[in-house]
């Protein structure tokens, strides 16, 4: 919190002092003292088991599109608006979340998360119509964006002096969740028989495993380190930003959305662009895999070197210009290439925990960076929409990935200029 905030109920404690006939004055609750270590372990876990679960019900079914596309008898358009889902639920969803954690506690926000995770992965295989497996995907990533919303400010609030380090945390265990899925679901599916619906199913037990942290935190009220107790916290509430005012906000938002355009692309469509160029099913899940594998160890190591520079523009610059080589490479030589392309596209995706690095960094306060990452990631994924349903549409009626993977390309160039914007030394309790 603040520090006008806090020192708010030192200052009343002392003018009731120098009133003590005042039979009405009554002292206000001192600052509660910081949460025992084996909670915050307890947060630790809770949020990289939260993180494993933040992409597979994506990247699962990116590896079974082809398969889910027959299964279900869709048109490349179709399949096209599936892989736009995600965002889109992102957008809606996530703007409800800030309220959520302020009526119920973010922990029970994440808990009910986590629960409508495994219950979407577990009805959505065996719906058997499309509108319906399109509901129960909904559904899932109902609870995947409240939790992405979340991440970010239960970060801030516990872990005030430590964001970089645990965000890494989180965006690697993030990371690996969505290699996992990728590289598992082909193998496993048909180790279990080769049915679509088993290898979707079961990543819902992962998600069953991430609730059992977060039921023990439904009841914690205890204040985060260095914050007073409710009482006075309410006390001395600062009135909300304006944050549409921002620059810096609406520079991150375009960046994380054109960075999760990028992503849900990749995701969605990746593997059938190998698999389109002559690469076995379960070598196209593996390229995925390393994609998404790349961002194991960068996710852990960006946050860091961001959090100590001023300025995260060369980061972002970087990070484009190994898109648009990955790119570049997919257009000319999808299948010779193949792997050298993986990885920079994976390089490339590690946007993802530089726009959180920033989301903390961008504002001074708890309640900033709740505000801010409710707008940058809402508005953003509002921005991604239409990415994955225009390659979709694109790629039916061309015949062919030439038009989809320049329309890729051509977005990292304001990925870039957003990135740059959103990356400068200020923070939007300045610009409101």
């Amino acid at each position: 919190m603040p520090d006008d905030e806090t020192q708010t109920p030192t200052l009343n404690r002392e003018a009731i002092a120098r009133t003590p006939h005042d039979t009405r004055a009554q002292p206000l609750p001192e600052a509660a003292e910081g949460p025992s270590p084996w909670l915050l372990r307890l947060i630790a876990v809770g949020l990289v088991l939260a993180a494993l679960n933040l992409r597979p019900a994506i990247t699962s079914l990116g590896a079974l599109l082809e398969e889910v596309r027959e299964g279900l008898h869709m048109s490349g358009s179709v399949a096209g608006v599936l892989t736009s889902v995600p965002p889109l639920c992102f957008a809606v969803f996530g703007v409800m979340a800030p309220r959520l954690a302020r009526r119920f506690g973010a922990g029970t926000v994440v808990c009910a998360g986590m629960a409508a995770i495994a219950v979407g992965l577990v009805v959505r295989p065996y719906i058997g119509s499309t509108a319906g497996f399109l509901a129960a995907s909904a559904l899932a990533l109902m609870g995947i964006a409240v939790s992405n919303i979340l991440m970010p400010v239960i970060v801030k609030r516990w872990f005030p002096d430590r964001v970089g380090t645990m965000t890494g945390l989180y965006s690697m265990a993030l990371a690996l969740g969505t290699a996992l899925a990728a590289a598992l679901t082909v193998p496993v599916t048909g180790a279990l028989g080769g049915n679509w619906q088993t290898g979707l199913v079961v990543w819902a037990v992962l998600a069953a495993v991430a609730v059992l942290p977060w039921i023990f935190l439904v009841r914690d009220r205890t204040p985060a380190p260095g914050q007073p107790a409710p009482a006075a916290a309410n006390a001395s509430e600062a009135p909300p930003l304006k944050i549409a005012r921002s620059r810096t906000a609406w520079g991150l938002a375009c960046f994380f959305g054109l960075q999760a355009t990028a992503a849900y692309i990749t995701m969605g469509w990746m593997p059938q662009i190998f698999r389109d160029a002559g690469v076995s099913a379960g070598t196209a899940g593996l390229l995925l895999a390393v994609t998404m594998a790349m961002g194991v160890p960068l996710a852990f190591v960006i946050p860091r070197v961001a959090s100590r520079l001023k300025n995260q523009g060369p980061i972002v610059v970087v990070l484009g210009l190994c898109g648009l080589i990955g790119y570049s490479g997919l257009y000319l030589a999808p299948a010779a290439g193949a792997w050298a392309w993986a990885v920079l596209l994976g390089v490339a995706n590690c946007a993802f925990p530089l726009a959180l690095t920033m989301i903390g960094m961008r504002a001074r306060s708890g309640a900033g960076v709740v505000r801010l990452s409710a707008f940058a990631q809402s508005t953003g994924y509002l921005l991604s929409i239409p990415g994955p349903l225009l390659v979709g549409v694109l790629y039916q009626h061309s015949g062919g990935w030439g038009l989809p993977i320049a329309l890729m390309a051509g977005l990292m160039i304001p990925q870039m200029v957003a990135g740059i914007l959103a990356g400068r030394d200020r923070t939007i309790e300045d610009e409101c």
